[in-house]
């Protein structure tokens, strides 16, 4: 069955949007060396599953990336083999071990109606200055990472790659 053609449009902004952030950003003015927390969190983590505060279950696939302060992340929420939603964000983050603050700069996502989740609008934001900030509760286990978000929505990784200084 062809890829529909919003999914692959879908599907190059994000990955566009992802690469343009990680090469063309400039790192946050307050970056210094990694603390001993955030380096728990540097590298590649894929993403596994997304549990809703419902209950509801979904696979993912993607990847979140953090690096020296900042993050970006590309996921998409599946339904067998059919990507059914993705989003694509980024931005700076804080972790002081327990909680993972997440400022949201940049953001593209899209989604179809899925068990617990409604209908999402394509949504695109770019910020130049300071967006949101999103406290979240941070669980690492050697190789396993769980982020519990506000909204009671978690999701979970297995670390893929480690990072650099």
């Amino acid at each position: 069955m062809p890829t529909p053609p919003l999914t692959l449009l879908g599907s190059s902004l994000c990955l566009a949007g992802l690469v343009g952030s990680l090469v063309s950003s400039s790192p946050p003015e307050a970056a210094g060396p990694l603390s001993s927390q955030a380096d728990a969190l540097a590298g590649a983590w894929a993403a596994d599953e997304y549990v809703l505060s419902s209950g509801d279950r979904h696979p993912v696939r993607g990847r979140i990336i953090f690096t020296d302060g900042e993050w970006q992340v590309l996921f998409f929420v599946m339904d067998g083999n059919e990507p059914r939603r993705g989003s694509g964000e980024g931005g700076r983050y804080t972790f002081d071990g327990e909680t993972l603050t997440f400022e949201h700069l940049h953001h593209l996502s899209y989604g179809r109606t899925m068990a617990g989740l409604p209908a999402s609008p394509l949504a695109m934001t770019a910020r130049d200055g300071e967006g949101p900030f999103e406290p979240t509760g941070v669980e690492i286990d050697g190789d396993l990472l769980t982020l519990r978000f506000p909204s009671g929505n978690s999701m979970s990784f297995t670390r893929s790659s480690a990072c650099c200084p």
